[in-house]
């Protein structure tokens, strides 16, 4: 008899390589945050593809810093997207005319790499209708279409992509300019029973909405929990949908106010029973055309209130007071400057909890008459002590507000004083704004975003350099003596990714001060400022990857003989300059 050992089989071992990739694939899984997946990816070729195969959101802060090629390429398991085009600028009018950032390649490219798309997010792009139809054709299971202060299409668009899109969740336009095709694109949702959470269309100035179909679409959407209305939603057809809808924990007004029409039964309707029917609000805007005898209609729900945008809402003081006397947990308030100092100091009494405060002009001018002032703001510092982000226009302040500010609020990451008037000192004691944004960023030790304004020396830069070290955004207009004002910025703060400067007094030695430091920005904008053509390329010859762009706001082209470029816009690009710029934007 032959005896045999019995033979076991063992598993073989994975490569070592192999086994290292999968733990960190694991790891990066957990990892969420764009700056620290960023920072991994750094680490090593292991970790950077690790990284590619692991992200599931794909974030372009600019739509011309690298292809869409490239980007699909890299990232293969997509499900999230967001691309931003035109820098902040072009809010103000200031970017020419057809400029660029075009939406159309970036989905094209999308469609063919990421069928499966569920999340769409454009900023300051141009979106044409026939993008909008190409979005809901190319992704059977889009649940979201987000666009940001976009432009170029209409309800025309609107009507093929709400029409196609049968799983969307969310549809929120945010200051977009949408053309008006005459198209009652509401009325194009699908029938049924629709997934709709949120629906955002305030900045849509169309008044073909059949208001009985709106009327039919809430009712039809169950799960729909934000909503804003545009302001032909009058305050009377706003009651019926709230009826529709009284699970609503996000609601845009509308116009708040009666239609031209109205009937008298629109008066007599308990508007203070709808809202207080809605239990769930927490966060209210809209208020187009705000008529102030409704205001007391939504007192029910400002004590459940973390947010309140009365940014439209043309009201004053008093109308003010009685409503933010209600509201202990708001945490996020906009409002026009027309409430004045006393408005403001009722904010303060009564918002403790207040995180984030804007407060807008109502009329822009550089010579209007301001209704706030150094009262309101040292109020808001001394009440609202939680405060980390402040947007503050105003036409007269006191360095002693401001650093008071600094004292109260040392939590701030955002401080934005935008003082309208140019180059305005101390209201009180004619001396420059230098000492008061000293303070901010020597007590505020994490600001990460500084606008400067005001009557501004050398003085208040070198505080800036020395101080901001973790500032990534800076804006300044109308500010400092000379090119030092800057080099002390470019020398001093390390983490500097945005640099906004318009109506200064610095030239050329400002761009060599910064040659170390511009291909690990983001971006440079200086317009209206003392830059002439061949120091601007110059600096295009000198660093490689650097996108140099020179235009004005209109479409006029700059010229050799010019004595200084009107605006130069500089950001890096892996890809090279663009081949979509037109006549009028020289790339150098």
């Amino acid at each position: 008899m032959v005896e045999t050992t019995p033979t076991t089989t063992t598993a073989t071992p994975p490569y070592a390589d192999q086994t290292l990739e999968n733990v960190i694939e694991t790891v990066l899984k957990f990892i969420t945050n764009r700056r620290d997946r960023n920072a991994a990816s750094l680490v090593c070729k292991s970790w950077y593809n690790a990284e590619a195969q692991t992200r599931s959101e794909l974030f372009i802060p600019n739509c011309y810093a690298v292809s869409p090629t490239r980007a699909t390429a890299r990232f293969r398991r997509i499900n999230s997207v967001q691309v931003k085009g035109k820098p902040r600028f072009a809010d103000f009018g200031l970017m020419p005319f057809q400029w660029g950032a075009h939406s159309s390649p970036w989905i094209a490219a999308f469609g063919a790499a990421y069928p499966w798309l569920e999340k769409v997010l454009f900023k300051r792009m141009v979106v044409r209708d026939a993008d909008l139809l190409a979005i809901s054709e190319r992704f059977s299971g889009l649940k979201e279409v987000t666009l940001v202060c976009c432009e170029g299409f209409g309800t025309k668009g609107l009507a093929f992509l709400v029409s196609n899109s049968r799983q969307l969740r969310v549809l929120d336009l945010f200051e977009a300019e949408v053309n008006d095709d005459e198209v009652d694109w509401i009325s194009c949702f699908p029938e049924g029973e629709t997934c709709l959470e949120s629906l955002t269309f305030d900045c849509v100035e169309s008044p073909r909405i059949e208001f009985s179909v709106l009327e039919n679409l809430l009712a039809r959407s169950p799960n729909l929990k934000k909503l804003r209305l545009n302001r032909y939603i009058s305050i009377g057809q706003l009651y019926r949908l709230m009826a529709r809808a009284p699970q609503l924990t996000h609601l845009g007004t509308g116009s708040f106010c009666p239609s031209d029409i109205a009937q008298e039964a629109e008066f007599e309707l308990d508007y203070r029973a709808a809202f207080a029917a809605c239990k769930s609000i927490v966060c209210l805007s809209g208020f187009r055309e705000v008529a102030p005898e409704f205001l007391p209609a939504i007192y029910p729900i400002c004590v459940n209130l973390t947010s309140l945008n009365f940014s439209y809402a043309n009201i004053n003081s008093e109308q003010l007071k009685s409503v933010i006397c209600h509201c202990h947990k708001l945490q996020t308030f906009w409002v026009l400057d027309t409430v004045g100092d006393e408005g403001l100091q009722a904010v303060a009494a009564t918002c403790n909890d207040l995180q984030e405060l804007r407060v807008f002009p109502i009329d822009a001018r550089e010579d209007s008459e301001g209704f706030v002032s150094e009262i309101g703001l040292l109020a808001i510092s001394e009440g609202c002590r939680k405060l980390r982000s402040i947007l503050y226009f105003c036409q007269m302040m006191t360095n002693a507000a401001v650093i008071a500010m600094s004292k109260n609020c040392p939590d701030l990451v955002v401080f934005r004083l935008c003082i309208m008037g140019r180059h305005r000192p101390d209201h009180r004691t004619n001396r420059p704004m230098d000492e008061g944004f000293g303070a901010i960023v020597m007590n505020c030790k994490k600001l990460t975003r500084l606008a400067v304004s005001g009557l501004l020396t050398d003085e208040a830069f070198i505080y800036i350099g020395k101080y901001g070290k973790l500032v990534r955004t800076l804006s300044v207009a109308f500010a400092g003596d000379t090119d030092m004002a800057l080099k002390y910025v470019l020398e001093g703060c390390p983490k500097l990714q945005k640099l906004e400067v318009r109506d200064c007094p610095f030239g050329d030695s400002v761009l060599q001060a910064g040659l170390t430091r511009f291909y690990n920005m983001r971006f440079l904008w200086i317009s209206a400022c003392r830059l002439t053509l061949p120091a601007c390329r110059q600096i295009a010859q000198e660093i490689p990857h650097l996108v140099v762009e020179v235009f004005t706001n209109e479409t006029i082209v700059a010229e050799e003989g010019d004595e200084f470029v009107d605006t130069l816009y500089m950001y890096r690009s892996l890809d090279g300059p663009r081949n979509d710029a037109p006549e009028h934007v020289r790339i150098l």
